[in-house]
């Protein structure tokens, strides 16, 4: 049959319209930034967080109270306008001490998941990578480690290396990169097995390349999540610690040492144990939930 005009019909403006694509394309990670910003809860507790760490710089600095000076004569002082927070029993300022406080908690508590995650990524990368007998070597001593409670490896640094907080970072980091460590070997004895790693390989890539190049990028989903939720762990890890007289010493303003401060004062003088406890409480839940808004943005069964 001969096709002549009659048999075509000219393409229409809607139709091309229809075809065009609207909407440009997203990577990962801007799709995960989508999707956490339709999260009205984890938005509000990233914000939250964001306002308290700038909180925390800014206020010790410019505030006309300080947070060691004593003054016995106004002790124990309450709400007011000029001691917003009250006064502890030495006249000191509750309201600077508390966002000190937040200096030395949010301190520890990224230092312990920054020292995690450095370590947690070596080891369980190397450990899923390598398999076999590396692996059972190197799981088997992360297994020894989780055994020892932090609690004795905080006393025998204090004897050792004597209270501060280097002693409390270092001691929450001797044990505290293994679950790090086993998400990212869970997550690399997923991934090795593919298509991209076999490609890479045959390219001439070494382990090394490999590991941190192509398999820890395409881990990083449940990598910052973990990392998300250490971050609380050791805030309270830190503030149970000063809380029982194991953390950074006075005059340093601590959450867990102004809570051990206001409980003997907790039924005539409420607010020098409500602050500090409110603080760690809200500061901890926010975390949380960031950690699951992250979770759930991350997660490929939700990507539309």
């Amino acid at each position: 049959m001969q096709l002549t005009k009659e048999h075509f019909e000219p393409i229409s403006m809607d139709l091309r319209q229809a075809e065009e694509i609207k909407r440009p394309s997203l990577s990962f990670w801007q799709d995960v930034w989508r999707r956490l910003k339709q999260n009205k809860v984890a938005m509000a507790s990233l914000i939250f967080i964001a306002v308290l760490l700038v909180l925390a710089i800014f206020i010790p600095i410019f505030s006309h109270n300080d947070y060691f000076t004593t003054d016995l004569a106004g002790k124990n002082k309450k709400i007011s306008a000029e001691h917003w927070f009250g006064t502890d029993d030495l006249g000191r300022d509750m309201f600077v001490r508390i966002w000190y406080g937040a200096r030395i908690s949010l301190e520890v508590g990224f230092a312990a998941a920054a020292i995690d995650l450095l370590v947690g990524i070596i080891w369980g990368g190397i450990s899923g990578f390598f398999g076999g007998k590396v692996d059972e070597i190197m799981m088997r001593i992360a297994d020894l480690l989780f055994a020892v409670p932090y609690l004795l490896v905080v006393i025998l640094l204090m004897v050792v290396m004597g209270p501060g907080l280097t002693t409390i970072i270092i001691a929450l980091t001797i044990t505290g990169w293994i679950n790090m460590a086993r998400i990212v070997r869970g997550q690399i004895l997923q991934l090795k097995a593919q298509e991209f790693v076999l490609a890479a390989r045959s390219l001439g890539a070494d382990s090394k390349r490999l590991i941190f190049k192509h398999l820890i990028p395409n881990a990083l989903g449940p990598i910052i999540v973990t990392l998300s939720l250490s971050v609380p762990s050791a805030i309270f890890a830190e503030s149970f610690l000063s809380f029982i007289g194991l953390g950074v010493a006075a005059p340093i303003a601590s959450w867990g040492t102004m809570a051990n401060d206001g409980l003997p004062a907790m039924k005539y003088f409420p607010w020098r144990l409500m602050f500090p406890a409110v603080f760690i409480s809200v500061t901890m839940l926010a975390f949380n939930l960031l950690g699951d808004g992250l979770r759930d943005a991350v997660d490929p069964r939700l990507r539309k």
